[in-house]
């Protein structure tokens, strides 16, 4: 059968358009935590009609980072630290293994590229820059995710990593600055340098854990 010819879309639908700017909204702070949300009020400084925010904010709330109650209210959800406890289980055992999966990709570039990455990580943290630190966090366990080759184990961990970022960035102005991350993140090179598994499955573990504890110190 004949296709008839069509222009081509190039750009996002504005449903879409909305969606990544309203995530970017809840997850780096723009937002605060239960803080009440007009769909009237976002159309209007997205310069769009409400359809598509209405929809981008149904995606928001489907990942946990807005709630409603039906014809009363929508807000931006509450920092959860039970949730994030759950979350930080999960993402440290299937980074686990990613690695489990990708120890045989790991090269001399590799560990340059991690060394690289936590240098520029401790330069952004000395200078307290919240979402540039985070950022090459975030770059960091992307580069070991990705030597599994597994496809639906990236997205999966992309996914819930959205949800750290965002508790992480919430804190980062509440917790005393210190180099741990940056350091155990070194721990984990030598270990991949050394191509020890079962040590770079502990010493990625034993990061995540720390990560939670420094945010549980908090709270408590």
């Amino acid at each position: 059968m004949e296709m008839k010819s069509v222009q081509k879309i190039k750009r996002r639908s504005m449903r879409d358009e909305a969606y990544i700017i309203l995530q970017d909204w809840s997850i780096n702070g723009d937002w605060k935590t239960e803080q009440k949300l007009k769909d009237a009020d976002l159309s209007e400084i997205l310069g769009i009609s409400r359809t598509p925010v209405r929809e981008a904010m149904l995606k928001l709330e489907d990942e946990g980072l807005i709630i409603s109650k039906a014809n009363r209210w929508t807000m931006v959800a509450p920092i959860n630290l039970q949730e994030a406890k759950e979350v930080y289980s999960i993402v440290k055992v299937l980074e686990s293994l990613a690695i489990e999966q990708g120890i045989n990709n790991v090269t001399e570039e590799t560990i340059k590229l991690l060394n690289k990455i936590n240098e520029q990580f401790k330069k952004e943290l000395d200078h307290g820059n919240k979402n540039e630190a985070y950022e090459l966090d975030f770059s960091f366990h992307d580069v070991i995710i990705k030597l599994s080759n597994n496809a639906e184990l990236q997205r999966i961990l992309t996914n819930l990593k959205l949800k750290i970022k965002r508790i992480e960035i919430h804190y980062f102005d509440k917790r005393e600055q210190t180099l741990s991350s940056y350091e155990e993140h070194k721990e984990i090179i030598e270990s991949l340098s050394n191509a020890e598994l079962e040590n770079i499955k502990k010493m990625i573990q034993n990061n995540w854990n720390q990560s939670l504890s420094r945010i549980e110190a908090i709270v408590k």
